[in-house]
């Protein structure tokens, strides 16, 4: 047995007293891993080696590691798990209970693959090799080979360590619509503490000066966590979140920026450039293009951690949009964001896939179950969804522009657009805190300035025929539009957008179950009811509709797929819904009016009169 393996096993057997334990349900692909009942089992005749040792080199912050591997008893059910940092099984964590028996490992991999995948004859010679992604996570990784598969691992061999060359370069920026409409939020992740360096942005317009903007610094350590996963096995060090705020932009130019960190010796580290369109004035009248959709999750594109079906919908999802991405001014991701479930080193490997996306647009997100829901932490749903991460990683991970981001409800402006984002895992019902933001948010647009006015929910507060509703006669979010449908309908919701069901679905004009129009592609005149439309088909498996076809269900598509809103002016609006295989679209409609026609009264949003002249 080598040195370091006899190290290894020092520290793990030191761990058995110390370490703790969780698991979580639910899609996350880690928590297939019974990782809590590893086993050691060192096998001097069995290896994995890796290279290269050393990436990025140029800045990457994403390369490729090839892995070789030999076990003299190989079975199919042999897989390598990628950790880092490199000396996991060096990790201490408190157990969540003095009844609990501690484990030898106390980490989860952050990605993992059969040791058959590409060797299909691995079984009968016991040599393979795999080609796997790593980003840059701010810490070294090292390879392990299991036997015994996912429910009772025994490692065997462990890797020489793979590092990137500037583990703590900032990565990843996200932007976000600030609290007024000239301000861009930018938020990245980062290796460097504010005891270490000083973070900021360098920013100006394309060809002109630039001008350098402060930072502020968050994270959060295990003890932020609710419960398992994400306090035990799922846990990994953050890092630390920056955002920095770029005011006092004009309309419509185009802006460079980079991120910066000065340390503390007076060096500097800088990430490569990025640029961004300012966003449009209130009411301004040009072309203005919004992609929407829910429930996207991420996915590997080496095929590691693959099973319910994830790749096909998240991986082409991206790619389309990166395809499409000068035809895209912002970008709303209505909760279900990354399905880490607890599993920490997941929220890295989300941002670094929408990235390009991310780093050119706003990228609005809204919260969800498997961002929040976890039992007596007050969130309204009392189910574990979100695998301990209580909401901790979606509040910090990206910035919106809400009072509270506790209480994920806020409203956004973008030229001719209002969107007012609820909080389905907080209580929406009339009396409540957020039933008077939604309100507000409603009643005070401009409809002459900004004619298009969209409400989303991750939950559906409208209309779907998902079969778990349909199953509970619903139809619906219990509470949701019983509560919420005489809003939308006085103060003339045109389009209402929800995810949380994985498919697609368009209602026709809808009001208290029944259409005031029929469904059709194209709707003049003056607004009759609000169209609700489910677009959770971003990424994660697909859900089945009832066998019941609604009245109000004029299109159901079940795949991957996702919404584009264009308004050519204030009179016109378009929707399309395209498929994330092809990026073709499937289903449209336009809505085509004048200003009177918002003005018109209609069924239940008539304003009082008076016969005085």
């Amino acid at each position: 047995m080598s040195r370091c393996l006899a190290s290894i096993l020092w520290v793990l057997i030191s761990c058995l007293s110390s370490c703790g334990t969780g698991m979580a349900g639910g899609e996350q692909p880690l928590s297939r891993i019974a990782i809590h009942k590893a086993s050691f089992a060192i096998n001097d005749a069995a290896y994995v080696k890796a290279s290269p040792l050393v990436l990025g080199l140029k800045g990457q912050t994403k390369e490729w590691v090839s892995l070789e591997y030999s076990h003299p008893n190989p079975s199919n059910d042999d897989w390598v798990g990628v950790f880092s940092p490199a000396d996991f099984s060096a990790s201490i964590c408190a157990p969540e209970s003095e009844r609990q028996y501690p484990p030898l490992l106390c980490t989860a991999p952050i990605k993992y693959q059969y040791a058959n995948f590409t060797t299909r004859d691995y079984d009968k010679t016991g040599k393979g090799s795999l080609k796997l992604q790593l980003i840059n996570q701010r810490n070294d990784f090292s390879f392990a080979l299991f036997i015994g598969g996912l429910s009772s691992p025994k490692l065997i061999a462990i890797s020489n360590k793979v590092t990137f060359a500037y583990p703590k370069a900032p990565v990843y920026p996200r932007l976000a619509q600030g609290k007024s409409w000239n301000e861009m939020v930018v938020t990245w992740t980062s290796g460097y503490g504010i005891n270490e360096a000083v973070p900021f942005v360098e920013w100006g317009t394309q060809g002109g000066s630039q001008t350098r903007s402060a930072a502020g610094t968050l994270t959060f350590n295990r003890n932020s966590m609710c419960g398992a996963p994400a306090r035990t096995v799922g846990w990994r060090d953050p890092g630390y979140i920056h955002t920095s705020f770029l005011k006092d932009l004009w309309p419509n130019l185009v802006y460079t920026y980079r991120l910066g960190h000065r340390l503390f010796d007076g060096t500097y580290i800088w990430s490569q450039s990025y640029s961004f369109r300012a966003s449009p004035y209130p009411g301004q009248n040009s072309l203005q293009r919004v992609v929407i959709f829910g429930d996207m999750g991420k996915a590997e594109e080496d095929g590691s951690n693959e099973y319910n079906d994830f790749q096909p919908g998240s991986l082409n999802t991206t790619y389309q949009l990166i395809k499409d991405l000068k035809n895209i001014d912002m970008v709303l991701h209505i909760g279900d964001i990354s399905y880490a479930n607890g599993y920490l080193s997941q929220w890295d490997q989300f941002t670094a896939q929408i990235e390009p996306i991310a780093s050119s647009v706003p990228y609005m997100i809204g919260s969800g179950n498997h961002e929040r829901d976890w039992p007596g932490t007050g969130s309204f749903y009392g189910n574990a969804d979100s695998g301990g991460e209580c909401g901790v990683l979606a509040e910090t991970m990206f910035y919106v522009p809400a009072e509270n981001r506790a209480k994920f409800w806020y409203s956004t402006d973008y030229g001719m657009f209002r969107f007012c984002i609820a909080d389905t895992e907080h209580d929406w019902r009339p009396g409540t805190e957020q039933y008077k933001f939604i309100e507000n948010c409603l009643s005070s647009v401009d409809r002459q300035k900004q004619p298009w006015l969209i409400f989303l929910s991750h939950r559906v507060l409208g209309y779907s025929s998902a079969d778990f509703y349909g199953v509970e006669g619903s139809f619906e979010e219990p509470m949701g539009r019983e509560s919420l449908q005489e809003l939308w309908q006085e103060y003339k919701v045109d389009i209402a957008f929800y995810g949380h069901v994985h498919n697609y679905e368009r209602t026709c004009p809808v009001y208290q179950n029944t259409c005031i129009r029929n469904g059709s592609h194209h709707y003049g005149g003056p607004f009759k009811a609000t169209t609700h439309v489910v677009v959770g088909g971003g990424g994660c498996s697909l859900a089945s509709f009832s066998p019941i076809r609604t009245r109000w269900s004029y299109y159901q598509d079940f795949d991957y797929g996702f919404v584009k809103l264009t308004a050519f002016n204030h009179s016109t609006l378009l929707l399309e819904y395209k498929k994330s295989s092809d990026g073709r679209v499937y289903d449209h409609f336009t809505i085509s009016r004048d200003y009177r026609d918002i003005l018109t009264c209609t069924v239940d949003s008539c304003s009082k009169t008076t016969l005085a002249s």
